[in-house]
């Protein structure tokens, strides 16, 4: 199984948590992970602004998905 596949599954699996205790674990374990990986860089002011931008852009003009759908055809790509 490649990497996106089972971080596809990873993200499936993780929405069906409903055990706050399971949840705040593996925020934690992400954190710890996301700290230690030097690949990650922080976002510059600009580019955040732009990304800002972008995304009002969007929502103004219909460009959005809603969570229910977007939940709904991830369960489909297994």
């Amino acid at each position: 199984m490649d990497l996106q596949t089972r971080k596809i599954n990873f993200i499936q699996d993780f929405l069906k948590l409903e055990s706050e205790k399971a949840i705040t674990h593996l925020e934690k374990l992400l954190q710890k992970e996301t700290q230690n990986n030097s690949e990650l860089k922080p976002m510059t002011m600009k580019a955040f602004q732009k990304r800002i931008d972008q995304s009002t852009e969007d929502a103004k003009n219909g460009r959005l998905t809603e969570s229910s759908t977007l939940i709904s055809e991830i369960g489909q790509w297994s």
